[in-house]
């Protein structure tokens, strides 16, 4: 047997508080019985009434009280298999996490900002299978796709500058990587979410996106950072904050590159969002793009459907709390 609102348990304590107040309460009415009873007539008054009968009606109370929270606790025992199938939309997220990202014109910085918005959307996602890429000066797989939105926010927590050792930033490795993610030679449109500054290192990001495109690959893009640029602060071993430098000793400024991430987008039929700190961007490209993708149907699965039980305790509570009713407190002439 199993308890599906199993957090309903918390209730039973008050069945402790219940139980304190009928003693309370019996030793209160005694009380004031004899306070404004003359004691000539208590012994025939008290003689009228059954001790007995009102300890069963408390009792009876109390285990109705008690079924009744059973059956809030939804109590469950045998089941059937159920074939579920699952439609939804495939969304593949790829983030930059090059040093550039470290710049904090976005607050408190353009990763952690990227972080905290990508976890809050997939949060509200329901059916959609959502899949993690990590880029910078290459990109690899962190999370397939999936609907364990659990799992990719473990995988999404752990995304630093530190995971890809190969320095700079390289979009047309992380269209590289969906390219091969995604099945080959299906007709619905697949989704891939590029979060960067709009830095590339490579230079071959746009004719890759043309590439997607043949694929049924929609590229929209979220552009992080302002067109003013930040220096980019890092901590050396020390936890020392300096500013990073190339290799002429010259302080980097890293500034949004919209007009790279437009052209990408509008190759594949996807579409441009710039980020601000009040809206990230997310949100507003599935309610006005990605919602009106047709969903495609996903593998079925079989699901352990349980049998609902709280009829049993419930019907219990019922008829002890009528049994209750009938039963009086005084004693049979």
């Amino acid at each position: 047997m199993r308890f599906e609102n199993i957090y309903m348990s918390w209730f039973l304590w008050l069945l402790v508080l219940l139980g304190a107040f009928f003693v309370w309460s019996f030793r209160k009415k005694r009380s004031v019985i004899k306070r404004f009873v003359d004691k000539r007539l208590f012994a025939a008054l008290a003689d009228s009434f059954s001790i007995k009968r009102g300890v069963l009606k408390n009792i009876l109370l109390f285990l109705v009280f008690f079924f009744s929270i059973i059956a809030l606790m939804r109590p469950q025992w045998g089941f059937r298999w159920e074939e579920v199938k699952m439609r939804g939309r495939d969304i593949l997220i790829a983030i930059d996490i090059s040093k550039s990202m470290l710049a904090n014109d976005i607050k408190p910085s353009r990763l952690e900002r990227t972080k905290l918005a990508v976890g809050d959307f997939v949060k509200e996602l329901k059916g959609d299978r959502v899949g993690l890429i990590a880029f910078s000066g290459t990109a690899f797989l962190q999370c397939p796709l999936t609907v364990d939105y659990g799992g990719f926010l473990l995988s999404l927590k752990e995304l630093d500058t530190s995971i890809i050792p190969l320095g700079g930033t390289s979009i047309s490795d992380a269209i590289r990587v969906v390219m091969h993610s995604f099945e080959v030679g299906t007709e619905e449109e697949k989704i891939l979410v590029i979060i960067t500054d709009g830095e590339d290192h490579s230079g071959q990001a746009l004719e890759l996106a043309k590439e997607s495109a043949k694929k049924n690959i929609k590229i929209f893009c979220i552009g992080v950072g302002t067109r003013e640029g930040e220096l980019i602060q890092t901590q050396d071993e020390s936890g020392h904050k300096e500013f990073l430098k190339n290799r002429e000793g010259n302080v980097v400024k890293t500034r949004l590159n919209e007009d790279l991430l437009e052209s990408i987008a509008l190759a594949t039929g996807g579409a441009y969002v710039r980020s601000s700190g009040s809206e990230f961007g997310l949100r507003i490209l599935y309610d006005q793009r990605l919602a009106k993708i047709e969903e495609k149907e996903f593998k079925s699965k079989m699901k352990k459907v349980f049998h609902e039980r709280f009829q049993f305790p419930l019907a219990v509570a019922l008829i002890l709390i009528l049994a209750e009713s009938v039963i009086g407190a005084k004693k049979n002439i």
